[in-house]
């Protein structure tokens, strides 16, 4: 059976992995990026983006280890993107463009339908509106052993 993992995910001291405001220009809310820095330098990291160079050491070592034999993701909508309540159209297909990092299944927790939207790079967002089993069970199946990872 998979395993359900969180990797790379960074909290600030006061216990919080975002900033308030979420907007299209603070993905992560208003000064949310700065508390996941270490991780968006490393090497591993921007291979997952289509980038070369990053930085190497102890914090790519991490993240190297924490991506690996990762088979499926759970997102929180906010997660996916800032649109709250029922979808105004199918336009909006997440913060990282046409090649999504996550390069597996990915399932969106949310209380609105949508379909399904496949990406390059082998990453499929599905939407989930029956509550976080439903994701997990769905998740667990897509992953074939692998871990999963929920953020």
């Amino acid at each position: 059976m998979s395993k359900l993992r969180v990797n790379c995910f960074s909290l600030s001291l006061d216990g919080f992995g975002a900033g308030p405001d979420q907007d299209l220009e603070n993905p992560l809310g208003v000064g949310g990026m700065a508390v996941h820095d270490w991780f968006r330098k490393t090497r591993t990291f921007q291979e997952m983006i289509g980038n070369a160079g990053g930085e190497t050491g102890l914090d790519d070592d991490f993240a190297a280890v924490a991506v690996e034999n990762v088979g499926a993701s759970i997102l929180g909508r906010n997660m996916f993107g800032p649109v709250r309540g029922p979808w105004p159209d199918e336009t909006w297909k997440g913060w990282w463009g046409e090649d999504p990092p996550y390069h597996t299944d990915v399932f969106v927790l949310t209380h609105h339908a949508r379909d399904p939207i496949p990406m390059e790079g082998g990453t499929t967002f599905y939407f989930v509106t029956e509550g976080i089993e439903a994701a997990l069970e769905r998740a667990r199946a897509a992953a074939k052993g692998l871990s999963l990872i929920h953020i």
